[in-house]
């Protein structure tokens, strides 16, 4: 069976949201917005993981900010397959998928294709009511979908800090093709597979 890191094609849920491709190259700034301190120069992110907030972490950034920040949340927005199979973040607070597979596992360049979730943004909103943070971390594979998780909910008018976290859960590939460049995993930050029954929403 192949490895359900990869089920989610981000070459087709581009296409799906509206994406490219490309990989970020960190450097040491201040992020804006609620003043965390961030090892991302904003300037050096391709387009495709810029955002309109300009709101910034590295894997290691976001874990120093849960940790210190009592009122922040962090979300990931894969899909359920991926956080039960690949694992996430033990601190994170909510998976709430940005896509899903389509039910007939369509396959197109090599990977299976995703289609967006259309309860994604109210179940962020429903959770945001409920949680009433101050600032959202969103984290995904590699910065791909949690930049375009910051845009969709930045256009539906969510007012609050909204942190990308630009190398995700798995990280950029390696010259091989593995991920193991950075992200939350390589940086040896704690994760799990053990699936909380409170994680998931915004999925029937």
């Amino acid at each position: 069976m192949p490895c359900l890191s990869r089920f989610l094609s981000l070459g087709s849920l581009a296409l799906a949201l509206g994406l490219g491709l490309a990989l970020a190259a960190p450097a040491p700034v201040m992020a804006a917005g609620a003043g965390f301190q961030s090892s991302v120069d904003a300037a050096a992110l391709p387009k495709v993981k810029q955002t309109p907030l300009g709101l910034y972490l590295t894997a290691r950034d976001a874990a120093r900010v849960l940790a210190t920040h009592d009122d922040v949340v962090m979300i990931d927005v894969r899909t359920p397959e991926e956080t039960d199979v690949v694992g996430y973040a033990t601190v994170t607070d909510a998976n709430i998928p940005i896509a899903l597979f389509k039910p007939e596992y369509e396959v197109k360049g090599g990977d299976y294709v995703g289609r967006p979730n259309p309860d994604f943004v109210p179940a962020v909103k429903a959770f945001i009511a409920e949680k009433t943070p101050s600032a959202m971390i969103i984290i995904c594979r590699s910065g791909h979908r949690s930049a375009a998780a910051v845009r969709l909910l930045a256009k539906a008018g969510i007012d609050l800090p909204l942190y990308e976290v630009v190398d995700g859960i798995e990280g950029a590939k390696d010259a091989q093709g593995h991920r193991t460049v950075d992200g939350w995993k390589n940086a040896g930050l704690d994760w799990t597979y053990d699936v909380r029954p409170d994680l998931l929403r915004g999925v029937e």
